[in-house]
C-alpha cells in the first residue's frame, strides 16, 4: 500500500510536468500555424490532453471481459461528467482566487460565440450518444456512432474556419526546451509536445493502475470506480492548463480547453464505446450523463440570459459533481 501511494505521488508529478510543457508548447504550435485562440484551446489543447483517457478506454474495451468493458465505459462517461462539473468548478475557483489576490479581474473575458457553440454541441451530441443505449438493434447503434464521428469532424472544420487568425507573439513565454530562442524551431515545439504527451499518458496510466489497486481492496463496482477515479488522473491536465491560462488572463483558452475536450469526449470516445461494446448502460452510467448535460445546460443558460459568464455559475458544477457519489452510494446502495 505504501508503494502504491508513493507511485501515485510520482504519477501526479509527471502529469503536472506534462501539463506545463503541453500548455507552453501548444501555444507556440498554434502561433506557428497562425491559428486563433479558439482553435488552439478547443481543438489542439483539448484533443491532446484527452489522449490519456481515450487510450485507456480503447485498451480497456478491446481487451474484452465484463470487468474491462465496465472500466472502459466508466472512463468514457467519467470524463465528460468531470469536465462539465468539477473542471468548471475549479476554473471558477481559480478566477475568484486570482481576482482576490489582485492578479486579474473577477469578470470572465471569453469568446461567447466559441464557448456557446461548444456547450450547445456537447449537450446535443451527448444526448444522442445516450439514446444509442436504448436502440435494440446493433446496426442502429453503429449508425449513431458514425454520426458522432461525422459531427465531430464538422465541429473541427467550423472551429478552424471561424477562429480568428490574430496571434499574440508578445504574450508568449519562451519554449521550455528552447528558452533562448525568440521564436523556437517547429521541430523543437513538436518534440516538446511529444515529451509532454509521453509524460501525460505514462503518468495517467501509472495513476490509474495504482488507484485501481488501492480501491480494489474496498471492492467497488468497476464501472462506478472508473467513472469517479479515472478522470481524476486523465482530466487533470485540462484543469491544470486552464488554471495556468486563467492566471494569465487567457480566458478563451482556459474555457475552450475544457469545452473543446467536452465535445471530443461526447463524440469520439462514446463512438468507441458504441463500436466495441454492447453499449448497455446501467442507471449509474445514465446518471453520469444526465449530470453532465444538466451542468452544461445551466452554464449555457446563465451565459445567454445574463449576456456574460459569471464565475459563480461555474461553481454550480461542484455541487452537481458531488451529487453523483451521493446518488451511487446513498440511493443506489
Amino acid at each position: 500500500m505504501t508503494l502504491a501511494i508513493s507511485l501515485l505521488v510520482v504519477s501526479l508529478a509527471a502529469i503536472l510536468l506534462a501539463a506545463e510543457l503541453f500548455t507552453n508548447g501548444i501555444e507556440w504550435f498554434g502561433h506557428r500555424l497562425r491559428l486563433g485562440e479558439g482553435a488552439v484551446g478547443s481543438i489542439l489543447a483539448a484533443v491532446g490532453t484527452a489522449l490519456p483517457e481515450t487510450t485507456i478506454a480503447i485498451v480497456a474495451v478491446i481487451a474484452g471481459g465484463q470487468a474491462h468493458t465496465d472500466v472502459g465505459i466508466g472512463a468514457i462517461l467519467g470524463a465528460p461528467m468531470m469536465l462539465s462539473t468539477l473542471a468548471m468548478f475549479i476554473t471558477g475557483i481559480a478566477v475568484l482566487g486570482f481576482s482576490a489576490s489582485g492578479r486579474r479581474s473577477r469578470e470572465v473575458h471569453v469568446n461567447y460565440k466559441i464557448l456557446g457553440r461548444d456547450l450547445r454541441t456537447f449537450f446535443v451530441v451527448y444526448l444522442i450518444a445516450l439514446s444509442a443505449a436504448f436502440i435494440p438493434v446493433r446496426w442502429g447503434r453503429i449508425c449513431i456512432g458514425v454520426f458522432l464521428l461525422v459531427t465531430y469532424a464538422y465541429y473541427v472544420r467550423r472551429t478552424f474556419t471561424s477562429s480568428s487568425k490574430k496571434t499574440h507573439e508578445h504574450e508568449l513565454g519562451p519554449l521550455h526546451l528552447q528558452r533562448k530562442a525568440p521564436v523556437p524551431r517547429l521541430r523543437m515545439i513538436i518534440f516538446q509536445l511529444l515529451v509532454a504527451l509521453g509524460f501525460m499518458v505514462g503518468g495517467a496510466k501509472l495513476f490509474l493502475n495504482n488507484v485501481t489497486y488501492i480501491a480494489g481492496v474496498i471492492k467497488l463496482s468497476p464501472l462506478v470506480l472508473s467513472v469517479i477515479i479515472t478522470p481524476i488522473a486523465t482530466e487533470l491536465p485540462e484543469k491544470l492548463n486552464s488554471i495556468i491560462w486563467i492566471r494569465q488572463k487567457k480566458d478563451t483558452l482556459a474555457l475552450g480547453n475544457i469545452s473543446g475536450a467536452m465535445v471530443f469526449q461526447s463524440s469520439i470516445t462514446p463512438a468507441i464505446g458504441i463500436f466495441f461494446t454492447s453499449w448497455m448502460l446501467n442507471p449509474e452510467a445514465i446518471a453520469s450523463i444526465i449530470i453532465a448535460v444538466a451542468a452544461t445546460s445551466i452554464i449555457w443558460a446563465g451565459m445567454n440570459l445574463r449576456k456574460r459568464l459569471s464565475p459563480y455559475s461555474l461553481l454550480i458544477g461542484g455541487l452537481l459533481y458531488a451529487a453523483y457519489p451521493i446518488y451511487v452510494f446513498g440511493f443506489r446502495h
